[in-house]
């Protein structure tokens, strides 16, 4: 059965999937972690663009000894960035659950930073440490990363997206939740889920994210038969 490997939101740390790791270590191998310069790990001295985030993650599970294909599971910036892993290394990728996941343009149109209301801004710089920053503003270059490559198709992909914010009508609202319908449209083949939650799906409903990395380890079972 492939490991489920666990990629956090921005600034986020692995004790946001502390609801779900347990119930899917029951029945594989589970990693999560806190990318460089977050929590315990050591500070980041590497760019922290997807593409760097990407090849660290998997000289990581290397030397581990955590041998692909792997089920990745992202939230926020980490879909992004689960879904650049699959594309960059497919033979490597299992399967996809993407968890109210970041869009590769998330930051043009009216998601451009310079538009977003003052109150947004100063949430996000007072949360969000230097190197989520920095992963901030390196997601243009991970989004146009993304896009280069063909899309990861043939195998389960799962996309969790958080049902609550489509009713919000503010400008950037509405482009948030446009980008989050899209998010199918560059999975094809994948399965859209609505989840009656905020954008901290691992937190506020769990049993979604355990259901659906389930039923892709059960898809997987299947096919091996």
């Amino acid at each position: 059965m492939p490991a489920v490997v666990f990629e956090n939101g921005l600034g986020g740390r692995l004790e946001w999937w502390s609801k779900v790791l347990p119930d899917i270590a029951t029945e594989t191998t589970v990693f999560a972690y806190n990318r460089p310069g977050i929590g315990a790990s050591a500070p980041a001295t590497t760019p922290r663009d997807g593409v760097t985030v990407v090849e660290e993650l998997r000289a990581t599970l290397r030397a581990r000894g955590i041998a692909p294909p792997y089920v990745l599971v992202g939230h926020s910036i980490g879909g992004l960035y689960v879904q650049l892993y699959a594309r960059r290394h497919p033979n490597e990728v299992a399967g996809l659950v993407l968890v109210d996941s970041t869009h590769p343009e998330q930051l043009s149109g009216a998601g451009a930073r310079e538009k977003w209301p003052v109150l947004v801004k100063l949430a996000i710089d007072v949360a969000s440490p230097g190197v989520a920053q920095e992963e901030l503003a390196s997601l243009p270059a991970t989004g146009a990363a993304l896009v280069a490559l063909p899309p990861f198709t043939g195998k389960p992909v799962t996309i969790l997206s958080a049902a609550k914010p489509m009713s919000e009508s503010s400008e950037l609202a509405r482009d948030s939740n446009a980008k989050r319908i899209d998010i199918l449209r560059l999975n094809p083949g994948a399965r859209q889920v609505w989840v009656d939650s905020g954008h901290a799906i691992p937190l506020e409903k769990p049993e979604a994210v355990v259901t659906a990395i389930r039923e892709i380890l059960s898809t997987l079972r299947r096919r091996d038969r």
